[in-house]
């Protein structure tokens, strides 16, 4: 972070884009703020292309314009204007009902935001005049125009009651204090910070509170619970405690939320450096006992005549992690999770996330989901939790649906991931044969590589000893499948025969002893008693024909 005076601020504003929107607003007699997530990542000193401005009628501007509310005096009205300004390069959208306006800038020049540089007010690469240009990803700059306002909320609804309001009423109905900060555009004023609930000093201290009271914030939007969470894991800030007092508190009128909304925020968290942190604070707060009971019913630790089982909880964090840190999924940054009083520390690993990482993540997550319906207690062994994998497996679809992610291929390959899990553990757990990691590669597909990294990041045991067995295992298991891999596995692993040149041969329509047949051969296949030729596979094929009482016309 990086604290900056107004003078200072002005030259980091000093780009042709603010200039023009402080033209409009001088021009229309209005008072116009940068305002929100954009402050905050300027003293973060992170880039940002989303820009949010709201616009506040002046005193004794109020009956110039008759009939219309002060969203299309101001904040639409400037948008308007700045449209025309822009001309073709712009696209303007109302949003009547909301009061917003959004217009969206095609710029001539790419320029990337790893190149921005706000210590210097511009772009480090050589790109002419700095300052003539705003620095944008994909060529686009998005600016969204509000009038002031103030909000008031019924007690089953997120949807607010607006009023016109000032700039203070605006800034009141903020989330957070770190996003209620504002930038003057004003001609007159340009680059002063209005900071009224010292966000800028939380922003030092690396805390997330409400500028108001938070019982009343979050009661009045439910779903900055969840933001204020997310904010939480994604800038590895603390939560106030009287903030994070009111989460536990009106925990439970984050049922009001849509599904979608919060599958957004979920997959948001999901994607921080280091999500362990957030779902720490979805558990401790009690909102994912609502969200997601399954991953929240883990957390408990049973003991029986001096045996207890690990807390699956704080193991599934713990593998979250691991996936990551392994370079299963790669991030930027660095973070902690809590276990009771125990800090555990990862080292921040090395790139940006990808799409596919995102459903590796939910895999990790939900590969022990199973457990608490498979818990056993035998006297003999301890604590067991046989086919959890299995359980596990069908209880994905529920969670998706629920957190209306997407069931489409994502929530299949998150299943597939849940289901096979334990299959590298119980070969690496015995004899790497040949047998098991061709039914392993046969099985996986073309997820083999995350499933690797999904069962060697649950590889948590403290005994350091069984630990190196099983992850020298898996260097075997690695090694075999890429062997396989090399000579094209998918030729090598499925039988020259297929099912309809059985039912030819048998003169069968698709049925049964079809099915047993394919397997027969699979079976032979995959264990490597029979080679995959012609020759050999029909001979095969012929005698388990005959011991099922078929022929060949």
């Amino acid at each position: 972070m990086k604290l900056y005076s107004d003078t200072e601020l002005a030259k980091i504003l000093d780009k042709q884009i603010f200039h023009q929107i402080s033209e409009v607003a001088d021009r229309l007699q209005v008072d116009c703020y940068v305002v929100g997530g954009y402050v905050r990542d300027i003293f973060l000193e992170r880039p940002s292309d989303d820009i949010d401005v709201v616009v506040v009628e002046r005193e004794g501007a109020k009956d110039e314009v008759q009939g219309t509310s002060c969203e299309e005096r101001c904040g639409i009205r400037v948008a308007r204007e700045l449209k025309r300004e822009l001309g073709r390069k712009a696209h303007l959208s109302v949003f009547k009902n909301f009061g917003t306006a959004q217009v969206k800038i095609m710029e001539n020049r790419e320029w990337r935001m790893e190149n921005y540089d706000y210590s210097k007010g511009g772009n480090t690469a050589e790109q002419g005049n700095h300052n003539s240009q705003f620095p944008i990803l994909n060529s686009q700059l998005e600016i969204e125009f509000v009038g002031a306002r103030k909000e008031s909320y019924s007690h089953d609804s997120r949807k607010p009651v607006v009023e016109d309001g000032t700039l203070e009423d605006d800034q009141n109905r903020r989330d957070f204090t770190i996003n209620a900060m504002a930038i003057c555009l004003n001609k007159d004023r340009f680059g002063q910070l209005v900071d009224p609930f010292n966000g800028l000093a939380d922003l030092e201290d690396g805390i997330i509170a409400t500028p108001l009271d938070p019982e009343i914030t979050f009661s009045d939007d439910p779903l900055r619970m969840m933001r204020c969470i997310r904010f939480a894991t994604q800038l590895n800030f603390q939560i106030e405690d009287e903030t994070f007092e009111a989460l536990e508190r009106m925990a439970s009128r984050i049922e009001i939320v849509s599904a979608e909304r919060i599958g957004v925020e979920m997959n948001k968290i999901m994607m921080a450096p280091h999500p362990s942190i957030g779902f720490d604070y979805l558990q401790r707060s009690g909102l994912l006992q609502i969200l997601l009971p399954e991953l929240a019913a883990l957390d408990i630790v049973e003991k029986r005549d001096g045996r207890a089982h690990k807390n699956n909880f704080y193991h599934t964090l713990e593998v979250l992690e691991n996936v990551i840190s392994s370079g299963g999924c790669k991030v930027e940054g660095g973070g902690r999770i809590l276990e009771g009083h125990e800090q555990i520390s990862f080292n921040p690993p090395p790139s940006t996330l990808h799409e596919k990482e995102l459903w590796l993540r939910w895999a990790a997550l939900l590969h022990d989901i199973g457990k608490t319906k498979t818990k056993r207690w035998d006297p003999a062994v301890g604590w067991t939790f046989h086919n959890h994998n299995f359980v596990g497996a069908k209880m994905v679809p529920q969670v998706f649906r629920r957190l209306a992610l997407p069931m489409d291929a994502k929530m299949k390959y998150v299943q597939k991931l849940v289901d096979l899990h334990m299959r590298p553990i119980a070969i690496a757990d015995d004899e790497v044969t040949d047998s098991a990691v061709r039914r392993l590669l046969n099985d996986a597909g073309n997820d083999i590589d995350d499933l690797m990294a999904l069962c060697e990041a649950d590889i948590t045991s403290k005994n350091e000893v069984r630990k190196k067995i099983f992850l020298e295992n898996f260097r075997m298991v690695r090694e075999k499948l890429a062997d396989l891999k090399e000579k094209d596995y998918v030729r090598l692993l499925q039988p020259v025969i297929d099912g309809n040149e059985i039912m030819e041969l048998f003169h069968l329509p698709p049925c049964r002893e079809v099915g047993v047949l394919k397997q027969t051969l699979k079976d032979a296949v995959l264990d490597n008693r029979v080679p995959n030729e012609r020759e050999p596979l029909m001979q095969l094929l012929q005698e388990k024909a005959r011991q099922m009482g078929l022929s060949v016309e």
